[in-house]
């Protein structure tokens, strides 16, 4: 699954995320295990909500590699 972003649609970022899940528009959402719980919680409690597939990744880098961006990311969403 973490390779569909590296060519599906998606969106990177906490803020883009949260607005792609309430515009509900969102297949999973990929949440880095080494980001910050103050920082994911939220989004992970909306995948929750909205039954959501929540994939956890090993690390923000990990996340941004497989995002095809330069920086670290701590949660991505793939699109509908």
């Amino acid at each position: 699954m973490l390779l569909k972003l590296k060519t599906d649609n998606k969106v990177v970022g906490v803020k883009q995320v949260k607005r792609a899940l309430n515009a509900q528009n969102v297949e999973a959402v990929f949440i880095a295990e080494d980001a910050e719980r103050k920082v994911t919680d939220e989004i992970a409690r909306l995948c929750s909500e909205r039954h959501i597939q929540l994939i956890y990744v090993e690390t923000m880098k990990e996340l941004g590699n497989a995002c095809k961006i330069d920086v670290n990311a701590a949660t991505a969403a793939l699109l509908k």
